[in-house]
């Protein structure tokens, strides 16, 4: 009677635990990345036979995958799979593991928790430049003309590849001698125009194949023999021409024969991306100012006659760095050339040491990463991957780390979403080959309302079956004594 009483003082003690275990699962239906608690139940010692009654032996976590659900928000990020994020506690330094990716930049620009915490990831590494004035690092208000942006993604790598220009519609003036590369302000301008198209589609090209090799793009030149036919050029009657590129160029006769040759190599320098110069000889050289693009020069005359026209060198496409940085050079020479000022600056993320797990802070503003004076640039997350955009130009700027552990149950949850390695857990090890991170998205808590009611039913007939053991030993009890007496 006694030891009834006892077991069921037990059953009651270990219902009472497994109704705050459930009721905890249903506060916490709602929380992001919740992992439910699951209490396992196991019987006391024995003595001749008889059990002396029941416990709590473990209140286990259920790391079981939660359902995600698409936020729209730019920090949110869910893992699906396996892995914690890692946070730091700025106060402590103390690495805590987290399932809950409720993001958000903080007051210093480093991305953190909801509760504060400091995310660990991979930040890019530095960043290069290239342009016009050794002195601007960044971009900053005088660099207003959009040019270009690519990001390059290998095994172990992504690059981001950025190019901005100084109002050179602004600065641009006719400039140069007659007859040897001319140009007038609008031809300038139009010229810039086809080196920025012709920029773009090398970066483009790039990144759709970034292991290609290096090589150079060349830029078309022809020569025009008009030498032995300038003595025709007599009157405004007289006339020269040429078709490039299906333009056709005429020049009549004006004042003399090298005045005639220069006004006419002028005015095919006005043809967009094309530059012309003349020799005392009457040799007319042609050049693409667009590396790799073909040149087409037909239809030569002077007057009736037909004079040679010679392939000096023919239009090549290069690849891979090469393709962009002729590009580059050609669009940046001409930009200088009309008054502007050109900055490319590329940023890179080293993927290739992400297995040891060696994380920081994640810094997210452009101006604090020196990219950039926009301090408020849109952030995009792509699978972990942090791209930061301003304008139309997009830089990568770092990676989010996840961790698993050999033995998560042996993880010590600490309140706030957070969990802290013990000696059972083990060491975090790398568990991006283990999951994939959705962007723009949450993991909800693994506890369902209907499994957890349920439960919560079965405690309480437990609950209610071991009081009514008590009072029936009680009873027995009673009767007992009466008896004795």
């Amino acid at each position: 009677m006694i030891s009834g009483m006892w077991n069921g003082i037990s059953g009651i003690n270990s219902f009472e635990k497994a109704l705050g275990v459930g009721s905890n699962n249903i506060a916490n239906v709602n929380t992001i990345g919740h992992k439910s608690d699951r209490a396992s139940f196991a019987d006391l010692m024995y003595q001749n036979g008889y059990g002396k009654g029941t416990h709590v032996q473990s209140v286990e976590k259920d790391f079981s995958q939660g359902n995600l659900k698409l936020t729209g928000n730019s920090y949110d990020v869910a893992i699906n799979g396996k892995g914690f994020f890692l946070v730091e506690d700025p106060k402590t330094n103390n690495i805590y593991y987290t399932r809950a990716g409720n993001f958000r930049m903080g007051a210093d620009g480093t991305l953190q928790s909801a509760n504060g915490m400091r995310v660990h990831g991979i930040q890019s590494q530095g960043s290069t430049v290239i342009g016009t004035d050794p002195a601007d690092t960044k971009f900053d208000k005088n660099y207003i003309n959009f040019l270009g942006t690519g990001t390059i993604t290998r095994n172990n790598s992504i690059q981001t590849i950025n190019a901005r220009s100084t109002d050179f519609t602004k600065t641009a003036t006719d400039s140069g001698v007659s007859g040897q590369g001319y140009k007038t302000a609008t031809s300038k301008i139009n010229d810039i125009q086809a080196l920025i198209a012709n920029y773009k589609r090398s970066l483009e090209l790039y990144s759709s194949t970034p292991d290609a090799p290096s090589t150079e793009s060349k830029a078309a030149v022809s020569q025009i023999e008009y030498g032995s036919f300038q003595n025709e050029l007599k009157d405004e009657n007289d006339v020269i021409k040429v078709t490039i590129n299906n333009v056709t160029v005429k020049q009549k006769f004006d004042t003399d024969i090298q005045t005639t040759m220069n006004k006419f190599a002028d005015k095919i320098s006005e043809i967009q991306g094309i530059s012309a110069t003349v020799n005392n000889s009457g040799v007319v050289t042609i050049k693409s100012l667009v590396p790799g693009k073909e040149m087409k020069v037909t239809d030569a005359a002077v007057n009736n006659d037909a004079p040679s026209i010679t392939t000096v060198t023919e239009a090549s496409l290069g690849t891979g760095q090469g393709l962009v940085r002729s590009a580059r050079e050609a669009l940046k020479n001409a930009i200088e050339a009309a008054g502007g000022k050109f900055i490319e600056i590329t940023t890179n993320l080293d993927l290739s040491n992400e297995n040891s797990l060696t994380t920081d802070e994640l810094q997210m503003k452009l101006d604090n990463l020196n990219l950039s004076d926009n301090a408020s640039g849109e952030i995009e997350i792509i699978d972990g991957k942090i791209y930061a955009k301003d304008g139309d130009n997009r830089f990568i700027i770092g990676s989010i780390s996840t961790a698993f552990f050999n033995d998560e149950l042996g993880l010590r949850p600490e309140g706030d979403n957070l969990y802290s390695k013990t000696k059972e857990s083990g060491d975090p090890q790398d568990a991006s080959r283990y999951n994939t991170l959705a962007e723009k998205t949450l993991e909800l808590s693994n506890s369902t309302l209907g499994e957890e009611l349920t439960n919560l039913m079965v405690f309480q007939r437990g609950f209610e079956a071991n009081s009514k053991a008590i009072t029936t030993s009680d009873e027995f009890l009673r009767t007992a004594i009466e008896l004795k007496k």
